[in-house]
């Protein structure tokens, strides 16, 4: 079958992994509504396309935090690779850095940061950190990060408990023996132990790691204007709206829903990036023009991982996701603005007579969403 799409490859992954395997990658809380909610949100999203613009010269590169990137699509952290892939985070950093783009690392990688590191000399890479109980344990790891050329640091702020996963729980889901979590070997006496992770963190703790690193902090989890002012004031380089792929809090909004009140409040002050639905080039460019700098990708790299994906195959992805700058049209990304979208809302309306549960559709323009937040 040709792979032409996201959906492709994901299609291909259900069928290759393991059931266990699968079901871990793919979980969301609960009734996994915010999962599929990140991405059903994009639907409702419409593009406003302009006519007759010159457009031969399209240009996709964009910085993150000074470095220049091919494309605005980076790797999300997500733990665990070698479920997918024997070679597990080496083979997503070494095509991470095939296509010039950003991989942020997670803690919970199956392989350690030194390997992650070999695997791609010169790579753009970013290290996603979890503060445990243990602070030594979340110190050294920032330290050492550092040390191997990591560039930033992603503080994940939304997991201070792990969200409930059904299908996990069913399966008793746990690494199988022959892996482990490079990262935390020998951290801990008897393996990792369940609440690790420092449920007790506060906006104080980002003055606690840049008092460790001189690498910039971006802030993971962010999905509300409070909480996208409290980032700022408390000197994050960056912010990511994200929840997690949908697998904390189940009822949490899409992020791409989120990302114009954090967008509005932020005003330019850090960067705003963005995690969470992005399966087409359309998405990417719709989370752009409602102020993303970049967007990150979890699962697709995932299915990518399991397909054993070869760089020409990567190749034809990136080019995929480029189509749709070309019909709306901007010829850079410098151009991608509100005004090149609409959003088709339901609102309720005064009821007809005899129609007292009418709705209708109504298209608002992004841009006057935007000067709608508060």
């Amino acid at each position: 079958m040709a792979m032409v799409c996201l959906l492709d490859f994901e299609a291909y992954a259900e069928k290759y992994l393991p059931k266990i395997a699968w079901d871990f990658f793919a979980a969301g809380a609960d009734e996994c509504s915010t999962r599929d909610e990140n991405i059903l949100a994009y639907k409702r999203i419409r593009f406003r396309p302009r006519m007759l613009r010159d457009v031969s010269m399209l240009d996709t590169r964009t910085k993150i935090l000074g470095t220049e990137i091919s494309f605005p699509v980076g790797i999300a952290p997500t733990g665990f690779h070698q479920l997918a892939c024997p070679d597990g985070e080496k083979s997503t950093a070494r095509a991470a850095k095939a296509m010039g783009t950003c991989y942020i690392a997670s803690t919970y990688s199956t392989c350690s940061l030194e390997e992650i590191a070999a695997a791609a000399p010169g790579g753009f890479r970013w290290f996603q950190l979890y503060i445990h109980r243990n602070r030594a344990v979340s110190r050294q790891l920032v330290q050492q990060a550092e040390a191997l050329g990591f560039q930033g640091l992603v503080l994940t702020a939304d997991l201070p408990y792990t969200g409930k996963r059904r299908n996990d729980v069913r399966n008793g889901f746990q690494l199988p023996p022959h892996m482990k979590l490079k990262n935390l070997e020998g951290a801990f006496e008897y393996g990792l132990p369940p609440n690790s992770l420092d449920p007790s963190v506060t906006w104080d703790d980002i003055y606690w790691l840049r008092s460790l690193t001189h690498l910039p902090i971006i802030i993971k989890g962010i999905l509300t204007k409070e909480d996208a002012e409290l980032a700022v004031r408390h000197g994050v380089q960056g912010i990511i709206v994200s929840n997690h792929g949908g697998r904390q809090l189940d009822g949490a909004p899409a992020t791409i829903d989120a990302l114009v009140e954090v967008v509005e409040a932020v005003r330019g002050r850090v960067e705003v990036y963005l995690d969470g639905g992005i399966r087409k080039g359309s998405d990417v460019l719709k989370a752009l023009a409602l102020g993303a700098k970049c967007v990150f990708i979890g699962r697709p790299a995932l299915w990518g991982l399991a397909y054993k994906v070869s760089k020409e195959r990567g190749g034809q992805q990136k080019e995929g996701g480029v189509c749709p700058p070309l019909l709306c049209p901007c010829e850079a990304l410098p151009e991608v603005r509100p005004s090149i979208l609409e959003r088709r809302d339901i609102v309720e309306v005064a009821p007809k007579e005899g129609q007292e549960d009418d709705l209708r559709l109504e298209y608002i323009s992004c841009e006057e969403r935007l000067r709608e937040v508060d």
